[in-house]
């Protein structure tokens, strides 16, 4: 039907769906999603108009939507162990938006990890409207890329954040949950966790759960859940008013949804057996990737993962920046992102490193023996960056590599 309508963008799709297949993607923000999240988000679902909440919309015709909209907070509620969930926020911005809605007045003090560190830009970088329109505070990482908790409450006590963001968009280690406890205590801040990276592999037991010390979280749901791309703000019960309020009607409109059921639909597959063990297999990878790349002389910030992911400082370990990397080995299918480093002297634009990560190559199934072979594309196009007919022959290698491990939903 689509290739009768608009031939146009159906031959834009099949063009993706064959770069998707033919490539290997370690952008740590992207995964892929079955063929039942797929079929979700592709369904009528979309014709509802549903602004409000289950059992007080301002629309007719929610029976059903109601229903799906419980469903997935349910799931949520018991895979996260919470008191209350919104999953109504179109994505991870957007969440992070409300949650400065619902507590701050312009002007008041946020504080978050820097961006150079490792932090988001919703976290209060200077571009964003939590920088803009809040008065914030950045944390950033010791010498060995680790968070100094001491320098975050010393922060903390200077500067009386009413909000106190923990969590990451590129940050390898563990973050100790508990010990932001204790430093918003003792300045009387809200603590929000963003779990945008790790919500999988909190509900797979693979990364410690910040749900018994926060008294928010957010999460996209896109990542390591393997879901739609939307989000979840979860709190505790004296929040959810305020919460809610600050999604709807404070800073969205009607929620999406085919992304509401999707939602559900990733949930459910979350708390599968199958699901533990690719969470598992995700860390397995990133851990052994790192120590590939490390063998070859490559300069991971921290020294390692804990996680799915690792930011490798490019100028340290090849003299190229992000961008060059990033360019080079998209050439040769292969597909991450430039990154900023901490105490990045370049610009975010054109930063000293990338960001690898794991969970996409790990949905197609492979494995820590694969990293091997993957640590050894990345080199080799990166020794070789200006000899385009070796980058073209490793090119050919990925795509015969990729024929053993089909896509998610596509394949």
């Amino acid at each position: 039907m689509l290739q009768d309508i608009d031939n146009q963008i159906y031959n834009l799709i099949q063009k993706e769906s064959k770069r998707q297949i033919e490539g290997i993607e370690l952008i740590a923000s992207e995964n892929y999603v079955s063929k039942a999240v797929l079929e979700a988000m592709g369904s009528i679902l979309t014709n509802k108009y549903s602004e409000g909440y289950s059992g007080k919309r301002y629309y007719r015709g929610n029976e059903y939507i109601d229903q799906i909209e419980d469903i997935a907070i349910e799931r949520a509620k018991e895979l996260f162990k919470v008191d209350h969930v919104n999953v109504q926020p179109y994505s991870g911005s957007p969440a992070n938006f409300a949650v400065h809605l619902a507590f701050l007045n312009p002007g008041d003090k946020t504080m978050g990890m820097a961006l150079d560190a490792g932090g988001h830009l919703t976290h209060g970088f200077k571009v964003s409207v939590s920088g803009k329109y809040f008065d914030s505070v950045s944390y950033g990482v010791d010498e060995n890329g680790y968070i100094n908790y001491d320098e975050v409450r010393k922060l903390a006590l200077d500067h009386k954040p009413k909000l106190i963001w923990a969590g990451f968009s590129a940050y390898s280690r563990i973050i100790d949950w508990k010990e932001f406890r204790k430093i918003a205590d003792e300045v009387n801040a809200i603590l929000v966790a963003d779990i945008a990276h790790v919500a999988g592999l909190i509900v797979a037991g693979e990364y410690p759960s910040p749900v018994p010390y926060a008294d928010i979280v957010t999460t996209t749901t896109h990542k390591t859940l393997r879901g739609p791309r939307g989000a979840m703000i979860m709190c505790r019960k004296p929040y959810a008013e305020a919460i809610d309020k600050a999604v709807f009607p404070g800073s969205q409109g009607g929620p999406h949804n085919h992304t509401t059921a999707a939602i559900a639909v990733a949930l459910k597959e979350a708390g599968t057996e199958e699901f533990k063990q690719y969470s598992k297999q995700v860390v397995l990878n990133a851990k052994k990737l790192s120590e590939e790349l490390i063998k070859k002389g490559y300069y991971i910030v921290s020294g390692g993962t804990d996680n799915h992911l690792m930011l490798v400082d490019t100028i340290k370990s090849v003299k190229l920046s992000g961008k060059e990397v990033s360019n080079a080995l998209e050439k040769a299918n292969i597909t991450l992102n430039k990154n900023t480093v901490p105490n990045d002297s370049r610009k975010p634009w054109d930063p000293s490193g990338v960001r690898i990560g794991t969970p996409a190559i790990t949905s197609r199934g492979m494995k820590e023996s694969d990293m091997e072979k993957i640590a050894y594309f990345i080199n080799t196009v990166l020794e070789n960056i200006e000899n385009n007919s070796l980058i073209e022959k490793i090119k050919g290698e990925v795509k015969d590599f990729t024929k053993r491990f089909p896509v998610p939903g596509i394949n």
